[in-house]
């Protein structure tokens, strides 16, 4: 079966926090993992974050992004394309969001991408994303109970 991980999810899979392990797990178990390509850089940018937060080594650093680089040269991760018809869809579906729906726009893009791809759900254990997701059709799952 396949699925959509937020980037989030797709960091998770090569950093060492508490549920990294069951991200991991989650992923290989599935046929094939998507996300949008955007995704990619918001992947590098948490890798970027954690170095700065002083997370790992100069060295450690550049290990992560090399085997990022290289998982997704070999196809590890299905990076689907943001293109302006994708945009076009994530800012109707804004337009249309009750006022009580807080969504922030790299999150609009993602649900927007699960759904316009035909997925029905989701992963990630972003809290807003997952109160947003109902308004794109699709439900969010994590790897732990999700607190919505």
């Amino acid at each position: 079966m396949p699925g959509y991980f937020d980037s989030a999810f797709v960091a998770k899979f090569y950093l060492d926090e508490s549920d990294s392990e069951a991200v991991r797990d989650l992923a290989t178990s599935l046929s094939r993992v998507s996300c949008l390509q955007l995704g990619r850089m918001e992947v590098a940018a948490a890798f970027h974050r954690k170095w700065r937060e002083g997370s790992f080594s100069a060295t450690a650093f550049g290990e992560i992004n090399a085997q990022f680089a290289q998982d997704c040269a070999q196809g590890l991760w299905n990076w689907l394309p943001l293109t302006s018809s994708l945009v076009d869809a994530a800012i109707a579906r804004l337009v249309h969001l009750p006022k009580k729906v807080y969504l922030r726009s790299a999150d609009a893009l993602h649900l927007s991408c699960a759904s316009e791809h035909g997925f029905r759900e989701m992963f990630s254990n972003d809290r807003h994303l997952g109160l947003a997701a109902p308004h794109f059709k699709l439900k969010v799952r994590g790897v732990a109970k999700l607190p919505y």
